[in-house]
């Protein structure tokens, strides 16, 4: 099983990471799956519109939902997640198959056992290496599901391809 995830500290770098980690491998011509997370700063607030954008270039979905001022549940539209899920998944059985699949956010969705959740096992379960974007807040769930299995990447861009070069050239 290959599976890495990696954690940054400033808020949006993961995304940000995986979105180039995303386009890296793409100019490389290395097939991938999944969804990279954009952040939009709202002009009214301190929180911010999140998109997903389906791998490699599918359609942009906005996960989040505006619950009203002074509303402090999650943000995250369950519905538009899942129909991310929906496209990734089919995205899985296409020909030829993706060589990576990218997680932009192991959250309390997939904690739960949503979310990208099953996307990732069924990659796995195929062969296909994962790289999964994990918040401090998830990473002893994300630990769990992974059954001491994974390994923790640093946050850097050139040691995240590295990691996905290795894992496509020598597949478990």
């Amino acid at each position: 099983m290959q599976l890495t995830y990696v954690m940054t500290t400033e808020r949006g770098a993961t995304d940000r990471l995986l979105t180039a980690l995303a386009e890296q491998l793409a100019s490389k011509g290395i097939r991938t799956a999944g969804i990279v997370q954009t952040n939009t700063e709202c002009y009214d607030n301190k929180l911010c519109d999140m998109d997903v954008r389906v791998l490699p270039e599918g359609e942009t979905i906005r996960i989040s939902q505006s619950l009203g001022e002074g509303a402090r549940g999650c943000r995250l539209n369950p519905e538009a997640l899942e129909r991310a899920v929906g496209l990734v998944t089919s995205s899985l059985s296409l020909s030829p198959a993706p060589q990576v699949l990218l997680v932009n956010k192991f959250g309390k969705h997939e904690a739960d056992g949503r979310g990208m959740r099953p996307i990732i096992a069924e990659a796995l379960a195929m062969g296909v290496p994962v790289v999964c974007g994990v918040n401090r807040m998830n990473v002893e769930a994300f630990q769990n599901f992974a059954e001491g299995l994974c390994e923790e990447a640093s946050p850097d861009l050139d040691a995240l391809v590295a990691w996905v070069e290795r894992a496509i050239a020598h597949p478990a």
